[in-house]
């Protein structure tokens, strides 16, 4: 079998989907259970149908933002269609891995099956991934001035778990940040340096056994390099602004669900953006595919001071709509992807 073929579908293995799924209710269930909150599942019929509407509007624009910017990557090598089966089968890669290692592999192959070069696929899955760490690099430090540190949720009877979370964040930035100026780096500035000392570190005692991955990874910087030189001003502001648009309303969404049962004032959503931003960037560092079990555990930790008894329900209806739906479109979108790029036979061989 094609040795993309493999990989494609022991990543996407029903094991792996079923995983996230029992950890993620196994959360929900337990903070139902131990608070007795059971029956603050009613309270859904207090919600605000238009915002509820308006959360699920801001998911499909968000969706709508991603397929454009890989589609202008691709200086629109990918259909509209055929961006939608890449951007589906992308968060399903996501939901499946552990947030610390995300679906980038799985994308390359993805778009290298849609007849994108491997050296180009490789570009702009890093690519992207630089222009999403860069935004939080940015933000973070924004929103942390803003607020003046009202941005991390406080705890009168418990400052070590605010510490706790506060040190988790700032291991978290950094990081992030020391990956994405490598990459960046490796990228835009040295590539061959880059890879050079790849192998010099690789010669050293035990590391050796590293050089072969180590040589395969600095070939693949400097091909993508090599794809990203030479774009015009506007390819780079297309992928800069996407990029800020997408994360925007990946954030908003979360506005949308708190205001469908708490009246906020606009002081709050920014205060609700902000938090959203410090929030995930914690959870980038979760072990645990697609972050299950550990956002809905951390969740009511950043958010329940604007919703107080509806924090349950809503981080239930926020992973409803920006995770589970992402399993049941992947499983749907993936056997006919793999039959459009692999053949018929694909899905029947192992």
């Amino acid at each position: 079998m094609d040795q993309n073929k493999k990989t494609i579908l022991k990543n996407f293995s029903p094991v792996k989907i079923l995983i996230p799924v029992l950890l993620g209710l196994g959360a929900t269930v337990w903070l139902f259970i131990k608070d007795d909150r059971l029956n603050d599942l009613k309270g859904i019929t207090e919600a605000n149908i238009w915002w509820l509407l308006a959360a699920v509007l801001v998911l499909v624009i968000r969706d709508a933002g991603y397929m454009y910017r890989i589609r202008s990557l691709t200086d629109k090598f990918l259909s509209w269609r055929n961006s939608l089966d890449v951007i589906m089968l992308w968060e399903f890669a996501s939901a499946i891995t552990p947030s610390v290692v995300g679906g980038t592999a799985i994308a390359t192959i993805i778009l290298n099956k849609e007849g994108i070069p491997l050296g180009k696929s490789l570009a702009y899955v890093m690519f992207t991934a630089v222009l999403d760490n860069m935004f939080f690099i940015v933000a973070a430090p924004l929103v942390l001035l803003l607020t003046q540190g009202e941005v991390f949720p406080q705890f009168d009877l418990d400052p070590d778990y605010v510490n706790s979370l506060k040190m988790a964040f700032y291991i978290s930035y950094s990081l992030i940040a020391i990956y994405t100026f490598i990459m960046i780096y490796a990228l835009f500035v040295r590539p061959r340096a880059f890879k050079w000392l790849l192998l010099k570190v690789t010669s050293w005692g035990f590391l050796r056994r590293w050089r072969v991955s180590a040589f395969q990874h600095g070939n693949e910087i400097v091909w993508a390099s090599q794809q990203l030189k030479g774009n015009s001003f506007n390819y780079w502001a297309r992928a800069i602004i996407s990029t800020v648009f997408v994360w925007s309303a990946r954030y908003f969404l979360l506005n949308c669900l708190i205001a469908a049962f708490a009246d906020v004032s606009f002081g709050e959503h920014m205060l609700i953006i902000s938090r959203n931003l410090i929030f995930w960037i914690v959870m980038l560092v979760a072990i645990t595919p697609g972050g299950a079990g550990i956002v809905e555990m951390a969740f009511p930790s950043f958010f329940a001071s604007f919703l107080g008894r509806f924090s349950s329900i809503v981080v239930v209806l926020y992973r409803l709509i920006t995770y589970y739906p992402y399993l049941l479109l992947g499983s749907v979108f993936l056997p006919k992807w793999v039959a459009k790029v692999f053949g018929r036979s694909g899905l029947k061989e192992s």
